[in-house]
Order: C-alpha cells, then sequence, then structure tokens
C-alpha cells in the first residue's frame, strides 16, 4: 500500500500566499505608467505565482483549474505590444508614441486611460507565457 503525502500546510499556506502575490502583481501592474513598475515586473510576479501554484499542486489539477496555452499567451503578448507601437505611426507619430486621456468611467469616476497600459498588457501576457512555458519546459526534462 502507497502512503499518499500529506500537504496540508503546504496547500494551505500556498493558497494564501498566492492570493498575495496575485494581489502585489496587480498592484506593480496598474502603477506601471506612472511609478516603476509595470508589465514585464507584473507579469514576472503573476508568473511566479503560477509557478509556486505548480510547485505545491499536482500539475494535472492546475492545467484543469488554469486551462492556459503558455505559449500562445506569449505569442498574444508579443502581438499586442508591436500593434501597439504601431498605431501611433498610423496617425503619424513614431513607433510606441504613447498618447493617454481622461474618460468619465460610470464607477470609477475620470480615469486617465493611456495606450502605455495597453503596451504593458501586451508585455505582461508575454512575460507571463514565456516564464511559464520556461519553467515547465524545465520540469519536463528526464535527467
Amino acid at each position: 500500500m502507497k502512503l499518499k503525502p500529506n500537504d496540508v500546510i503546504l496547500n494551505t499556506v500556498t493558497k494564501l500566499a498566492a492570493v498575495i502575490i496575485f494581489t502585489f502583481s496587480i498592484d506593480l501592474f496598474w502603477a506601471g505608467h506612472h511609478f516603476p513598475g509595470g508589465g514585464f515586473i507584473g507579469g514576472l510576479t503573476t508568473a511566479a505565482g503560477i509557478v509556486l501554484l505548480y510547485l505545491s499542486f499536482d500539475i494535472e489539477r492546475i492545467e484543469k483549474n488554469l486551462p492556459i496555452d503558455y505559449k500562445k499567451m506569449a505569442a498574444i503578448g508579443v502581438l499586442i505590444a508591436i500593434f501597439t507601437g504601431l498605431a501611433g505611426m498610423i496617425y503619424g507619430d513614431n513607433f510606441l508614441e504613447q498618447t493617454f486621456g481622461y474618460f468619465n468611467i460610470p464607477i470609477f469616476g475620470e480615469t486617465e486611460l493611456a495606450t502605455a497600459v495597453l503596451f504593458d498588457v501586451g508585455v505582461a501576457l508575454a512575460v507571463i507565457g514565456t516564464a511559464v512555458t520556461i519553467i515547465t519546459s524545465i520540469s519536463e526534462d528526464e535527467l
């Protein structure tokens, strides 16, 4: 009879830590166009939270709950970042020329929206997809 490991403490702490890591990554992402941070560090922090989940729980359980193709995520992120850069050129500006405006959003009131946020979304998706793909590929290698 094979005993199943009892990882109650590890799983409980991981669930709490993952919520904290994901919340912090959102904060880092949103701070990006006003303060240091943004798509890269927010994406890297999110990838760290996902890798923590992979380490603490079995791979099948995580893939069932997060059915994401990280290679496609990385490709979509790169395309979003490139098209955000090209948008400035459509209007006669330079590549990656950013613009912003203030909009009245019903729940949030007057809010600044910038194209830098779209670029950061692309960077974040590219970083998450690439980092998780690399880590999962390394974990699949046999010695």
